[in-house]
């Protein structure tokens, strides 16, 4: 299994992707009666919500009855110059679930063998697997003062309907820190900013390395994930209204969790 700090992405790479008029981009707020430009905090930017780049491999299309077979997390951060840069990778590979269905054409396609010594060897049972990845998930959610996470991926919720499957298998709701609906997904934003909807070829318009010969793990395809979400993010303008702020209210409890 991949480290963190293996998979952990270097913030430089992105940060020289972008213009150099970060000084007047988005992400960075005026102080009310001065000039100086104060960079917004992660929370601000999302509402409290952390966003969080997620991708599964599984045996096949079904959440309730195919095996989900690994999963990758890569919180999504923000550093004191207001560029969105990949934290620190959180992975697993997954035993499936008694009495899932192995469907012999996804695990051709993913080319993942349940089966194979070496991967028994480090796979882990759901719910072992998926508090660790929320425990650490947490604690950067804790450390960003954010409430809760909302999932990333490309066609997103195909990754969330088999998150949520697995948390009610594994009996850990109390533990998830994911909304139960709310999604990023970066097909419908690289369709917005380069007219692509394949993984792939929105990270060449990107200008971002993809090999595929490494598709199709969860981990490299969260790694890429994240990284086009971040570079979307550093290069895309908002709007003129962006970060319009009305008064805030309190927001009744199914609105932050179970709506």
């Amino acid at each position: 299994m991949t480290t963190q700090n293996d998979a952990a992405l270097p913030k430089d790479t992105l940060a020289n992707n972008v213009d150099n008029t970060l000084d007047s981009a988005p992400n960075n707020i005026t102080d009310a009666g001065t000039d100086e430009q104060t960079p917004m905090k992660l929370k601000d930017r999302f509402r409290k919500f952390l966003p969080v780049v997620v991708d599964v491999e599984t045996a096949g299309f079904n959440a309730q009855t195919d095996a989900l077979l690994e999963i990758a997390c890569i919180p999504v951060l923000l550093d004191e110059h207001g560029v969105f840069y990949p934290g620190e990778a959180l992975n697993a590979h997954i035993e499936p679930f008694e009495g899932a269905n192995l469907e012999p054409s996804a695990l051709a396609f993913t080319g993942i063998d349940p089966n194979n010594p070496m991967r028994k060897a480090i796979a882990e049972d759901e719910k072992t697997a998926l508090r660790r990845i929320f425990k650490g998930l947490k604690e950067v959610r804790r450390a960003e003062d954010c409430r809760q996470c909302v999932l990333i991926g490309h066609n997103a919720h195909f990754d969330l309907a088999f998150l949520n499957a697995a948390v009610l298998r594994s009996n850990s709701k109390n533990h998830n820190p994911f909304h139960n609906f709310s999604v990023f997904d970066t097909v419908t934003l690289s369709a917005l900013a380069f007219g692509q909807t394949v993984l792939a070829r929105a990270c060449k318009a990107a200008g971002l390395d993809f090999d595929g010969n490494n598709a199709h793990s969860a981990l490299y395809d969260t790694q890429k994930t994240a990284e086009l979400f971040c570079h979307i993010l550093n290069n895309y303008p908002m709007l003129a209204n962006a970060m319009h702020s009305e008064p805030e209210t309190a927001e009744p409890e199914s609105a932050t969790n179970d709506k």
